[in-house]
């Protein structure tokens, strides 16, 4: 059947298959920075509960160590969270520009090939 195709359909199909591929890759990036995201915001929210001068830990990779001024933590927490936000705006962005380009593939497509939404 690929050989009844034309090659500029040929091209075309093969540029949808790679939009969709980027498109998952986005979403998934975009995942990842919202849980990365909630988990500093929940630990801002923790931080903001506790008592003055309690003891705090942070995880370095595998080991606990104990943090001596809890105000450089909170303001890297809250530069990590805004580093987060921005990451994210820009993920939201590319994922909306991918889908609009596939939206715009797919129909272009469909009319080539006379399918629905042709006429």
């Amino acid at each position: 059947m690929a050989a009844d195709i034309p090659p500029q359909l040929q091209n075309q199909l093969r540029q949808l298959q790679e939009l969709q591929q980027q498109a998952q890759v986005v979403i998934q990036q975009r995942g990842q920075i919202e849980a990365q995201l909630r988990e500093v915001e929940r630990t801002l929210e923790e931080l903001a509960k506790l008592e003055a001068g309690a003891t705090l830990y942070r995880s370095v990779g595998s080991l606990l160590i104990r943090v001596k001024d809890a105000e450089t933590l909170k303001k890297d927490l809250e530069e990590q969270k805004e580093t987060m936000d921005v990451r994210l705006q820009s993920a939201k962005r590319q994922e909306t520009r991918l889908r609009e380009r596939l939206t715009s593939l797919q129909r272009e497509l469909q009319a080539a090939l006379g399918g629905p939404g042709e006429g």
